[in-house]
Parts: structure tokens; C-alpha cells; sequence
């Protein structure tokens, strides 16, 4: 019943999603909402707060953050590092290198949750599969990284050592030392195209 549920619901936001894309794109979606339905269960496409900030501290190249609010949004704040490309203009031919890539994964965030589902949903749905979602977003960030909740002692080790090494995120992203948001905002990296098949010699074509 759940199940069934959570399919209603991809299939409706699919058609909501798609209807706001120019109609030349709406046109090319091949909906395949069961699988879309197994992926979301499983959150396999789901980045922690932590491994991100982990791989932001240590300058991960296998990551590249993508805003997808406006650009009025990202402009009064942005992670670190962040290329803006918000959910209208997801699907235009410049940002096209960037979502179908093969060499980095790509972490959608927006305030929360929603709009960045929205865009995995529709680049998943095309065939890419190198496409995630921070847990959360923004409000998630601060909550985990900005203004970490101590552990009691009943916690564990395990929690205390997460709450340490969040203690240092934040440092690292609010220290003396850091740069403010305008000098935070890096050169997005260089998209590197998806390999073209190579065609057989020989055989039937």
C-alpha cells in the first residue's frame, strides 16, 4: 500500500515537473516511474551532510555542488564552491555538459529537500546517473555543520566522534580564516563530456 502510494506520487510529480519545462523537452520524457520508485527507496542517490562537507574540506574534484534555486537565492548564499543552475533553466543546452557527465557526481541542494528531489528526478529519469541530492540542504547544513547538537554520554563514541569532526567542519567553514560567501564562490569545474559508443566494424548496423 505504501509502495503504491509513494508510485502515485512520483507519477504526479513527474507531470507536474515536466509540464513547467519548455514544451520541446517535455516531449522527450519516457516516463519509467517503477524504477524511479525502486531508486528512491533504496536512496542510494542521497549525499550525507557529512561526506559532503567532508569532500569540500578536502577539495574532493569527484564532487560539484549545483544550486538549483534562483539565482537571486544563490547569490545572497551559497555553499562553498556551488555553480548555480537553477531548476527552470536545468535542461538548457549550456548546462548540458555539466548534467550529463561521467567523471563527477553532482550534488543538487535547495533550501530543503524538494526542488533538488525535482531535479534528480527528471535528470534520473533521462538516463543520468550521476546525479544526487544533498540529505536535507541548507537547513540541514546549518543544522549538522553550522550549529551541531552536542551528544550525552548515552550517544556512544560513535556520535561524539561525528560531533568532533562536525565541530571542525565548522571551523574550517566559519573560522577567522574562511573567506566570506562572495571569495567562497570557486570556478565551477570543467564538465567532462559522456563518452561516445564505438561503432563495430563489420556486422549488421
Amino acid at each position: 500500500m505504501k509502495a503504491r502510494y509513494i508510485l502515485s506520487i512520483v507519477l504526479v510529480s513527474l507531470g507536474l515537473i515536466a509540464a513547467i519545462l519548455p514544451q520541446n523537452q517535455n516531449s522527450s520524457l519516457e516516463l519509467d516511474a517503477k524504477q524511479l520508485l525502486n531508486e528512491i527507496q533504496v536512496e542510494n542517490y542521497v549525499i550525507s551532510i557529512d561526506e559532503m562537507a567532508n569532500a569540500m574540506i578536502n577539495d574532493d574534484p569527484e564532487y560539484q555542488l549545483i544550486d538549483v534555486r534562483s539565482k537571486e537565492e544563490y547569490e545572497k548564499f551559497s555553499l562553498p564552491g556551488a555553480m548555480n543552475i537553477p531548476f527552470d533553466q536545468l535542461f538548457n543546452e549550456e548546462w548540458a555538459p555539466y548534467i550529463d557527465q561521467v567523471a563527477r557526481k553532482n550534488v543538487f541542494y535547495c533550501n530543503g529537500t524538494t526542488l533538488a528531489s525535482d531535479a534528480w528526478m527528471l535528470t534520473r529519469q533521462k538516463g543520468y546517473k550521476n546525479n544526487y541530492i544533498l540529505k536535507g540542504g541548507l537547513n540541514n547544513w546549518y543544522t549538522t555543520i553550522i550549529e551541531p547538537d552536542e551528544p550525552t554520554l548515552t550517544n556512544g563514541q560513535e556520535a561524539m566522534y561525528d560531533y568532533q569532526a562536525r565541530l571542525g567542519a565548522k571551523q574550517f567553514f566559519t573560522g577567522a580564516g574562511a573567506a566570506d560567501n562572495s571569495s567562497n564562490k570557486k570556478k565551477a569545474k570543467k564538465p567532462v563530456p559522456r563518452r561516445k559508443k564505438k561503432m563495430v566494424a563489420g556486422g549488421c548496423s
